[in-house]
């Protein structure tokens, strides 16, 4: 199961992340479309890890009340890679 880390190394990261704030603010896809003023098209690939512009990727942050900010990525730990290859596994066992 993902957990919200620190860093956010791939769009799959970004897209998880989404799912999960949305999902424990009890906030609907078309609630968050309406009022980024995207589709929920636009929202579930993003969500998914998928390519979205920018602007739209900057848009939905504002409608769910979040912003992104840098930082000197570094190495993933053991840990990170731990939990990146234990889900590339359960997806491939499913």
């Amino acid at each position: 199961m993902f957990t919200i880390m620190d860093k956010l190394r791939l769009p799959h990261d970004l897209g998880t992340a989404i799912v999960k704030y949305r999902q424990d603010n009890k906030l609907s896809a078309v609630a968050v479309s309406a009022k980024a003023g995207r589709s929920r098209t636009v929202l579930h690939k993003l969500e998914r890890g998928e390519d979205v512009t920018v602007a739209s990727l900057f848009d939905i942050l504002r409608a769910l009340g979040l912003c992104l900010s840098l930082q000197k990525a570094g190495m993933p730990t053991l840990e990170e890679m731990q939990q990146r290859f234990a889900a590339e596994d359960d997806d491939d066992a499913s």
